[in-house]
C-alpha cells in the first residue's frame, strides 16, 4: 500500500484524531497518549511536532499515523528514540515497517547519533515484527518494566546501527 511521509500540518488533525481514538493503539504507548483522542489533542500534538522529527503517515491524503524520532541528551547524547503508531484498518500491511526504515535513513542524515532503539511492550507482536523486518535487533529484555492499565509487564529495546545500515540505500 502506497503512503507518504510529510510534515504534520493542522489540516490533518481530523484524521489523525480519528485513527488514533482506539482503545487498541492507545494500550501499547506510554500514557502521554491519551484515549478517547480528540480533536483538541490532535492540534496540539501537531503544534509540538512542528521542531521535531516527527511525520505523518499519510494515505489518501489523511494522516493514518505518526512517525518521531527523538534524540537523547547527557550521556546518550550519540542515542534517538524512534516511537510510531498506525491507524487499525492499516496494520499488517508493511506500512510501518517500510515506515520505520524511511524514518532511520532520515534520523542517521539529520542527527549526530551512533544508535536509534525502539521501546516496545511484550505484548505488541506487530510491533516487534515491524522493528525486525526493519533491521533492529532486539537488545535487551526490561523485566516488569511497564505499568499500564493496572498491569505490571516488560518491554522490549530493539537497536539499530548507524553501521548496520552500511551498504544499504
Amino acid at each position: 500500500m502506497n503512503f507518504s511521509l510529510v510534515n504534520f500540518k493542522l489540516e490533518y488533525a481530523y484524521s489523525l484524531a480519528f485513527y488514533a481514538n482506539n482503545e487498541k493503539i492507545a494500550n501499547n504507548l506510554r500514557n502521554v497518549f491519551p484515549h478517547p483522542y480528540f480533536y483538541e489533542d490532535a492540534c496540539d500534538f501537531i503544534k509540538i511536532s512542528e521542531n521535531t522529527l516527527t511525520k505523518a503517515i499519510i494515505i489518501n491524503e489523511e494522516a493514518v499515523g505518526s512517525i518521531s524520532v527523538t534524540p537523547k541528551d547527557d550521556v546518550n547524547s550519540k542515542v534517538a528514540e524512534i516511537g510510531y503508531w498506525l491507524g487499525e484498518p492499516f496494520w499488517n500491511k508493511g506500512i510501518m515497517t517500510e515506515a520505520i526504515s524511511e524514518m532511520v535513513k532520515l534520523a542517521f542524515n539529520k542527527y549526530d547519533i551512533i544508535k536509534i532503539y525502539a521501546e516496545p511492550f511484550e505484548d505488541n507482536i506487530g510491533s516487534c515484527k515491524a522493528l525486525e523486518k526493519a533491521g533492529f535487533t532486539l537488545e535487551a529484555i526490561l523485566k516488569d518494566n511497564i505499568y499500564k492499565n493496572n498491569e505490571i509487564k516488560n518491554s522490549f529495546i530493539y537497536s539499530i546501527f548507524r553501521e548496520d545500515l552500511n551498504g544499504k540505500d
